[in-house]
């Protein structure tokens, strides 16, 4: 039985944590500290599980229940409580799993760190803040948590507060959010004025009250169904958080922030928000088409365009990056289409290998002395086996090799986008398809110019951009040659690897084909191109021998294969290529100027329009016109009327006479 004291257990325990760690990691130490943290983050894992096997296995019923009230204003009132069922379920296990996994790491990872109990204390908070996310069972629960962990993000990216670039990014990733938060929050106020309850049930109870409903967008005339004004502007939010173009540009640069937390923020916390409210929310989504539309369409322009410029980065921790900006528009294609359950599906798989990846990345970097630049790598696998080993099962995964988990949930996000009749989803299809290549391409890309081919670190060059922390930074040469990180980063590697390779297989049947979201999920029977794959599916087996003989294989080995001919067997080549198709090379380092365009437009003009409000209506009107303005009236008058205050009687007599005549003649003309 899924009980009250369960369920605040789960989510309170990283809280503790966090509250120990950050209150009194004076006092208990880096050791106290990590362990409040760790068993925090294990006490809500180990529950989770036990929550999830209650539903998924054990048939429990699914638990709405209201903690208390929040506030109340005549028929609306806002409460703290929860809604588990088997969405919540999975999503409260992959946060806490990955997220115990990334704390056992940092141990290792953060040792020389002086902010060590400070990191400790804010990945716990991140994990409290999805838990209560997720966990939600109304819109002003589910904001208080998106905001939180907009909040904790904005203080881990920046956590080396004394790095430029960190103050710049976090700054960065704080703004374009408010963006995106803006339009959620709208989106939320468009709920409470239509449906007139913040409570997820009775809001879905409802929703059929806006069909037909129309409001007019404030100019020329033009009318918008309210259902598609919500949803849009509840998707403006997911474009923020789960870095969809235009919003998409804060994530890159997160990678400033410790590679611990890039491995949560990419995997199982901030950027999976966006995905799992749009899922939430599919009773009011499948009502509007056009909306399903935008987000398959976003969605593809990120999946496709964005693993384009992970072709050209440089930075091992970029390339991961720009892997989840791609990884998460596949995810937004699945649920433009409105396959919900595949989109929760790769989002679930996908937290597992890219917290791999990620970490993995962090490894290597601890192994060169922090070193972030691909091009000063390589040679690895002879001084780090076990990151080896594992950065192969993670790309393999990635790549979606037939059998590994990528495999299962990407193959079927493509296949619910060729079953799609719905606007948009012809140019979705390509875009994922190619999508294949490219993620093949960059992803081998990467693992040959780190763990094969020839050692350049051995030329002991340094790069002008050394790494994460640069004060402890050490040139890799025969003096300090690489080696394997201790046990408390190899073991996440390891526990990671496990389910990345397996947990597709067992779980693409109850999961996708099953009714493990019945009830947890909305989708139209028109809608459900789910249903239209699951006619020919005959179990995982069969499905990945199909895959073999499918368009998205012949992709995947293309893209295996042009990466392997061009850093492996013919190393020279890449950069003979870049000189004739430099102008391709310029596009995509340049990232389409996207960035560029927002400092030069947005950040200038905000700039620009402050110094012009500070200059003419600061200074001018307010302190020229109505504060220095008026003394220096009164000033004036001042020196006018000191001057008549002479002390000479003839002077006093001819003001006495003139004040005499203009009295007589005000009393004349008012006659």
């Amino acid at each position: 039985m899924i009980t009250k004291g369960l369920l605040l257990w789960i989510a309170l325990a990283p809280l503790g944590g966090a509250c120990l760690a950050g209150l009194f990691g004076r006092q208990i130490g880096r050791v106290g500290s990590h362990l409040a943290t760790i068993a925090g983050v294990g006490i809500s894992c180990v529950l989770s599980l036990y929550v999830f096997k209650l539903l998924a296995l054990d048939a429990v019923d699914p638990v709405n229940m209201n903690i208390y009230t929040w506030m109340e204003i005549g028929d609306i009132s806002a409460q703290v409580g929860f809604l588990v069922d088997r969405l919540t379920a999975l999503m409260m296990v992959v946060v806490t799993f990955v997220s115990l996994m990334v704390h056992v790491y940092t141990i290792g990872y953060m040792r020389d760190d002086p902010g060590y109990q400070r990191f400790f204390a804010y990945i716990a908070l991140f994990t409290f803040a999805m838990l209560m996310l997720v966990m939600s069972n109304n819109f002003l629960q589910l904001f208080f948590g998106w905001e939180l962990v907009g909040l904790v993000s904005y203080l881990l990216i920046g956590f080396w507060y004394k790095k430029p670039t960190a103050i710049f990014a976090n700054l960065k990733a704080f703004l374009v959010n408010r963006i995106g938060d803006f339009g959620f929050l709208l989106g939320i106020a468009g709920v409470l004025a239509y449906l007139g309850t913040l409570d997820y049930a009775t809001a879905f109870a409802r929703a059929s009250t806006l069909n037909g409903q129309t409001m007019d967008v404030g100019f020329g005339g033009y009318q918008i169904e309210v259902v598609t004004a919500i949803c849009l502007l509840l998707f403006v939010g997911a474009m923020g958080k789960s870095a969809q173009v235009p919003l998409h540009v804060w994530l890159p640069d997160s990678m400033e922030g410790p590679t611990p937390i890039s491995a949560l923020i990419h995997a199982a916390t901030m950027v999976t928000a966006g995905i799992f409210m749009v899922a939430r929310m599919s009773p009011l989504f499948e009502m509007s088409d056009a909306a399903l539309s935008v987000v398959m369409i976003i969605g593809a322009i990120t999946a496709f365009f964005m693993g384009l410029v992970g072709i050209v980065q440089n930075d091992i921790k970029r390339v991961v990056a720009y892997s989840t900006l791609s990884q998460l528009g596949y995810m937004t294609v699945a649920l433009g289409a409105s396959a919900y359950s595949v989109a929760i599906f790769h989002l679930a798989t996908h937290a597992f290998f890219k917290a791999l990846l990620f970490l993995g990345a962090g490894a290597v970097i601890i192994a060169m002395h922090h070193q972030q630049d691909l091009r000063k790598m390589g040679g690895l696998r002879k001084f780090t086996p076990i990151t080896w080993i594992t950065a192969w099962v993670g790309t393999l995964v990635l790549v979606g090799t037939p059998l590994t988990s990528g495999f299962y949930s990407k193959d079927l996000i493509i296949e619910a986008v060729h079953a799609s009749t719905r606007t948009g989803s012809g140019f979705a299809y390509i875009c994922v398809l190619l999508g294949v290549f490219v993620t093949a391409f960059y992803s081998f890309r990467m693992l040959y110019l780190v763990f094969h081919g020839k050692a350049r670190w051995e030329d002991g060059a340094k790069d002008d951009h050394h790494g994460e922390h640069d004060e402890h930074h050490h040139v890799v040469d025969a003096n300090h040659p690489p080696k394997e990180p201790g046990w408390v980063i190899t073991v996440p590697l390891i526990a990671l690897a496990i389910p990345s390779l397996l947990i597709g297989y067992w779980a693409v049947q109850p999961l996708v084909f099953g009714d493990f979201f019945a009830g947890a999920i909305t989708v139209n029977p028109a809608n459900d191109v789910v249903a239209k794959i699951g006619e020919q599916f005959h179990g995982p087996g069969a499905m990945a021998l199909h895959g073999l003989m499918t368009p998205v294989f012949g992709l995947l080995v293309l893209g295996f294969a042009s990466a392997t001919y061009l850093y492996l067997i013919k190393p020279e080549l890449p950069g003979k290529i870049k000189t004739k198709l430099h102008w391709a090379w310029a596009i995509l380092d340049y990232k389409y100027g996207f960035d560029a365009f927002n400092q030069k437009v947005f950040a200038s003009g905000s700039v620009g329009l402050g110094r012009f409000l500070w200059r003419w209506t600061d200074q001018g009107l307010i302190d020229g016109v109505l504060v220095n303005g008026t003394a220096n009236t009164i000033k004036r008058l001042a020196l006018v009327v000191r001057r008549m205050q002479s002390g000479l009687l003839y002077h006093y007599a001819f003001v006495m006479i003139i004040g005499l005549i203009v009295i007589m003649a005000a009393f004349a003309f008012a006659r």
